[in-house]
């Protein structure tokens, strides 16, 4: 928002707009001081909580888009509408992508930004974009003419002196009255120092004691410049936040900035992540790790139970399957991949791999009862049909109430229970015919074991 309007009356509209609009508005919190969630003197912050879900008929998603587009009618300021997300290192908020640019001096961001920006503002994937790096601190730059100063006898000191005693608002000493202490503050009014031209009223003495008006020995020149400068890993930075569009994920809004870096930042620019967007990253790479040393897991305790390393590679094959049919669900569900989501496919790798072991332990003993291999796996499936549909579809019904968003607070965790549900549906039918296959294809000879004979004629 440009500094010169009036801060106070922009907040109170907006306040306004949220109490009227908006029923389901619990609390609201009206913040304009910088260090409490505002960024500089002309920036401000809304918090604002909502009723429970079970007392109101729109989700929290639908009420920020309906901000959203009730805030572009303000053209004086740039209002930005995020949500907090439910699990979150990131303690301030804000939008989800957070994209930090670095390089080694200022100069090269002033440079590159306002292109950057023109790319990140077009660029489909966004819905709202900002950054935090504005010049938009209104400056005067005051440059004394030194010939000139000295031809009329003003020293550069005396202009120094004379401007900062009337403009900077000095302290100078106290006073005590009715037992109250006052501070003695030099300045000059407010409306005499308002505007650039107010230097015209301002005199100085030059050496023989005659008033020199001070605009004949300076310069005036407006700028602006960011109300801050920001660091991160030593390197000057700019953060560039943006809101995703419809349909669009954590990950492809990541990936367009990647793209948008490598058509404007050349090599000396560097990059990282902050906030949200650092949270999903780092959690998707534990995440990788956490499921391939689940797989590990699994498999070496198969490989002690069955004896053999070829038979829980066999069962492990039910989990590609369950992975496959969990992001299908994600996908036809319009669910994104997120924390949630990647909990819900950790927990598939234990809960599909017993399709594959109730198969493949009975199919081992009728084998060893002597059993063809075709016929002891037709047998197998056949007979742990019942058991495999009874626990696949005990599983599927237990995660069907998250993945429909019944209880509150649970609209972050559908992704984890629509996961769960398609994985386990999809694992199901297809375990059932691949795992025969494969066993069938891959399975080594058993030898037979003749004690069975025995039990069975003791029998």
């Amino acid at each position: 928002m440009p500094p010169m309007n009036n801060m106070d009356r922009y907040m109170q509209e907006l306040d306004k707009l949220v109490y009227d609009s908006i029923p389901e508005n619990k609390i609201s919190l009206n913040i304009t001081s910088p260090g409490f969630g505002a960024s500089s003197v002309n920036s401000g912050r809304i918090r604002m909580t909502l009723v429970d879900p079970g007392e109101r008929k729109k989700s929290q998603d639908d009420i920020a888009k309906e901000l959203t587009k009730w805030t572009k009618q303000y053209d004086a300021v740039r209002v930005n509408v995020s949500q907090t997300p439910t699990i979150s290192m990131n303690r301030r908020g804000g939008l989800p992508v957070q994209y930090i640019i670095q390089a080694q001096n200022f100069e090269k961001l002033q440079e590159k930004i306002p292109e950057f920006m023109n790319e990140v503002n077009s660029d489909p994937a966004f819905s709202t974009t900002d950054i935090n790096l504005k010049f938009n601190k209104p400056e005067l730059h005051v440059e004394i003419d030194r010939l000139k100063a000295l031809s009329l006898g003003v020293s550069v000191l005396d202009v120094s002196q004379s401007l900062q005693l009337l403009l900077s608002g000095q302290r100078f000493a106290y006073f005590m009255r009715d037992g109250k202490q006052y501070q003695v503050i030099g300045q000059v009014e407010n409306d005499r120092r308002a505007t650039p031209t107010d230097l015209a009223s301002i005199y100085v003495r030059n050496n023989i004691g005659q008033l020199i008006q001070l605009d004949n020995v300076v310069s005036v020149r407006e700028e602006s410049s960011p109300p801050q400068l920001y660091h991160n890993n030593r390197y000057m930075s700019a953060t560039v936040s943006a809101g995703l569009a419809p349909g669009m994920s954590m990950s492809d809004g990541i990936a367009a900035m990647d793209r948008i870096k490598e058509k404007v930042l050349d090599q000396s620019f560097t990059t990282d992540l902050s906030g949200e967007s650092r949270d999903f990253v780092e959690s998707s790479s534990n995440t990788l790790f956490a499921f391939g040393l689940a797989l590990l897991l699994i498999y070496l305790i198969l490989a002690a139970q069955f004896e053999s390393f070829l038979d829980p590679f066999i069962i492990i094959l039910t989990v590609p399957m369950a992975v496959a049919g969990a992001l299908i669900s994600l996908w036809l569900f319009d669910q994104t991949w997120n924390i949630f989501s990647q909990i819900g496919t950790i927990m598939l790798i234990g809960l599909v791999t017993k399709n594959g072991i109730l198969i493949v332990e009975f199919a081992n003993q009728m084998r060893e009862e002597g059993m063809e291999k075709f016929e002891a796996i037709m047998h197998s499936a056949e007979s742990r049909l019942r058991p495999i549909l009874m626990t696949s579809l005990a599983i599927a019904l237990g995660a069907l109430p998250i993945a429909m968003s019944l209880g509150a607070a649970s609209t972050s965790r559908i992704g984890m229970g629509v996961v769960i549900v398609g994985g386990t549906i999809f694992s199901l039918i297809l375990t059932l015919f691949i795992i025969p296959a494969i066993y069938y294809m891959w399975s080594r000879q058993k030898k037979h074991r003749p004690e069975f004979d025995n039990i069975k004629s003791y029998e």
